[in-house]
């Protein structure tokens, strides 16, 4: 994360990132604060009742076998929520909780966050049989007469259950990947395998009933009926056992090419009584809970993985067959180039871009590895060129931005420095950054290359090429802007002088008949030779439906040569399926039309909220406002914590002159209800500096996220700059910056002064 100074740990958080045992979980049940973690709550995407099944993308994300990814360093984040579904955070430890930077991306974006519960190895063994009994006493027990019927000596308990899923509640993710490749060996297997599907069944009821009806529970494909761990590669009648009380399944990744279609047909085959529930309950299970298993690393996996796993796609046919994917080990293209020679994040980007969208030049020849032969007498099988992962998945809209306001910086996670307002707070350094927190949408419609149209023109010339790019060297907020390149070939045609195209950038799930807000903030570079003016406005449109569309706001001009454009817009009726989708509206001119030119465009933000109510006389509408901080110094006076609170302020409000009628129906004041009355937070910056000052001369010194708690930040004194480590008295400023992409004004912030030790 943008932090000043190096070393920070993230151990400077309160909570375990993870568990080892069983054990330390029930350590962390007895202390465990009752706060929930400050992330994103999940809130499902907009799904057409009309639209044909087709299978989900699951991502799980084993990162060198566990995560080590550190705040002063770049390394590598996931981006391309909008074609996933499911995001599972995966390591070798027990229990495995995603941290709260990466909920709140994925929910950002509607996509659901697991975490792991994971049994491999012997010493793994007693956690397994600990799970079905429960936390042990520490007392002498036993039963309170001889037991005279015959019983399995398996047992079922809720403990664990109820822990696991208040934990999840606790830290705001949406489930568990279970993940048991170690042996069941007790009550010959069979007894341990049928007590573990029951425990399985109060995961998933504990889940929703704390989670909420979206939990998930996905069940790795590994042991089977018996207890004995033997992959089985597809579903089929000896692991069933442990998909019914899963809401999902995760099979293995060494599967034959015909196994997807043997795994469709067993489904299909199934009783419709074992994949129903009862009524009000969950939906019944379909052929898109069935997730057929690629390995990124293509250990066994058909195709070779890498940039060979559309062959095995191609098995899987989500479109056609309607099997579901469970992509393993993406982060392969990090992991195999992070020590090649000039390896860098920005190589990297390239690397992950082609896989997951394609390449830039849409005929660029990608290299896929060869065919190989996994088993000897193994049938031939022939696939065309590389298609990325986007040919097999549709892309997503986000939330609906009237259920949670919808507002992006492009970032993709890292960067090399910080902006507030057009303003570089945080100088560039050559290891940068990592906060999955600040990740937000990457523009659905620039990529892989923007599609441009031309506006109002019927022309038979080309539509000027357009390309898409980060930029970590300019940004309005953050670490970045999205640099839009756009060449022109010369034309002789008699409109030319002026031409004018449609950059389409973010897709939206609109509700009718409500009224929003959307924003950009962006600047425009020009190319030396030929000069060229370049005339923007923002535009919202949708394919056969009515948009009442306001007057575009006079261009605001801010700080650093940015611009905002702001215009409100309401859905007059919608047609199924037809996005809204918001964009600029880009004119060009220039004194010479025959030769080619070029130009860029520099998107900031991009913001989407519910429009507040028309102002009147009476109607009152509220600010935020940061209302007082406090630092608590830790022993040893090394450290310390700041932590504040937020509040709501009002207008100055103007009485009549003259008291109204007790019979008045008119009330002296009225207030805005709605749920988005009060703006939230998404981040803080901190800034630190003499008390004479003034917060303009202040230093920043980093972000809220590190822990994972809103309005809290976790001051290590000895890494602070060196300009402000030595002032004898310190002062904090704690400057907010809203979900709607705004920086609260120092009027409305605060400051707290760091007593001397």
């Amino acid at each position: 994360m943008p932090l000043s100074g190096k070393g920070h740990s993230l151990l400077a958080r309160d909570e375990s990132p993870f568990f080892q045992s069983l054990a330390e979980l029930d350590t962390w049940s007895d202390t465990a604060s009752l706060a929930t973690h400050r992330v994103i709550p999940y809130l499902p995407r907009d799904q057409s009742p009309t639209a044909p099944p087709r299978g989900k993308l699951l991502v799980c994300h084993d990162f060198k076998g566990g995560y080590s990814e550190k705040p002063e360093e770049t390394t590598y984040t996931f981006n391309f929520w909008p074609l996933c579904d499911s995001f599972i955070y995966f390591s070798h430890h027990r229990v495995t909780i995603p941290p709260s930077g990466w909920v709140s991306a994925a929910h950002r974006q509607g996509v659901k966050m697991l975490g792991t519960l994971i049994f491999e190895h012997p010493e793994s063994e007693a956690d397994c049989l600990r799970l079905l009994f429960g936390r042990l006493p520490a007392s002498r027990t036993g039963p309170a007469v001889p037991v005279s019927v015959e019983m399995s000596p398996v047992s079922v308990s809720h403990h664990y259950a109820r822990s696991l899923a208040y934990l999840a509640h606790q830290r705001g993710f949406d489930g568990y990947l279970l993940n048991f490749e170690w042996h069941l060996r007790a009550d010959n297997g069979i007894g341990h395998s049928r007590a573990l599907t029951a425990w399985v069944s109060l995961l998933q009821a504990e889940l929703k009933a704390k989670v909420g009806p979206h939990a998930d529970v996905i069940w790795y494909d590994s042991v089977i009926f018996n207890g004995q761990v033997r992959w089985q590669d597809r579903l089929n009648n000896y692991n069933l056992p442990f998909f019914l009380p899963s809401t999902g399944f995760f099979s293995n990744y060494t599967w034959s090419p015909v196994y997807p279609s043997y795994t469709a047909q067993f489904f299909r085959s199934l009783d419709p009584s074992l994949i129903s529930t009862p009524p009000k309950a969950e939906p019944n299970k379909t052929l898109q809970d069935v997730y057929t298993g690629i390995d990124v690393w293509g250990r066994g996996s058909h195709g070779g993985g890498g940039f060979g796993s559309y062959r095995a796609l191609e098995h899987i046919d989500p479109v056609s067959l309607g099997l579901s994917v469970a992509l393993f080990g993406p982060g392969w293209t990090w992991e195999t180039r992070q020590d090649g020679p000039g390896f860098s994040w920005s190589s990297w980007w390239e690397v992950e871009r082609r896989l997951w969208i394609g390449p830039v030049v849409s005929n660029e020849n990608v290299d896929v590895p060869p065919m190989v032969k996994r088993h000897e007498g193994e049938l031939d099988c022939f696939h065309g060129p590389f298609r990325p992962f986007s040919d097999f998945f549709p892309t997503h809209m986000p939330p609906d931005p009237a259920l949670f306001p919808f507002c992006t910086t492009f970032s993709p996670g890292v960067g090399f420095a910080w902006f507030v307002n057009g303003r570089e707070v945080l100088a560039p350094t050559d290891a940068g950054w990592t906060d999955v927190d600040k990740q937000g949408a990457l523009g659905d419609k620039l990529w892989p290359r923007p599609a441009v149209h031309w506006e109002d023109r019927e022309s038979t010339e080309s539509v000027p090429e357009a390309f898409s790019a980060l930029c970590f060297d300019d940004a309005w907020l953050g670490g970045n802007s999205l640099r839009v390149t756009f060449d022109v070939t010369g034309s002789d045609a008699e409109d030319a002088l002026f031409r004018c195209v449609w950059l389409p950038i973010q897709t939206l799930s609109i509700t009718p008949h409500f009224r929003y807000t959307v924003h950009i903030v962006f600047k425009t570079q020009s190319g030396v030779e030929p000069p060229v003016d370049v005339d923007i406005g923002l535009s919202v449109k949708c394919h056969g439906s009515a948009l009442d569309i306001s007057t575009i706001s006079t261009a605001e001009d801010l700080a650093g040569g940015w611009t905002r454009q702001t215009l409100t817009f309401t859905l007059s009726d919608k047609q199924k399926d037809t996005p809204v989708i918001a964009g600029l509206v880009v004119g060009f001119t220039t004194e010479d039309t025959l030769r080619k030119l070029q130009f860029s465009i520099l998107l900031g933000q991009l913001a989407v909220y519910p429009a507040p109510p028309t102002p009147t006389p009476h109607l009152s509408l509220v600010s935020p406002q940061i209302l007082w901080a406090d630092f608590q110094r830790e022993k040893g006076g090394n450290s310390g914590v700041l932590t504040w609170e937020m509040a709501a302020v009002f207008p100055p409000i103007s009485l009549p002159v003259a008291a109204p009628t007790v019979d008045s129906p008119t009330p002296l004041w009225s207030l805005d209800n709605s749920n988005h009355a009060f703006p939230s937070c998404s981040y803080f910056n901190i800034y630190v500096g003499a008390a004479l000052g003034g917060p303009n001369k202040a230093t920043f010194i980093g972000t809220t996220g590190l822990d994972g708690r809103a309005n809290r930040f976790y001051v290590d004194l000895a890494l602070l700059p060196n300009v402000v480590k030595d002032l004898k008295e310190k002062r904090f400023y704690v400057q907010g910056v809203t979900d709607r992409g705004e920086v609260i004004e120092w009027e409305r912030c605060v400051f707290v002064d760091a007593a001397p030790e």
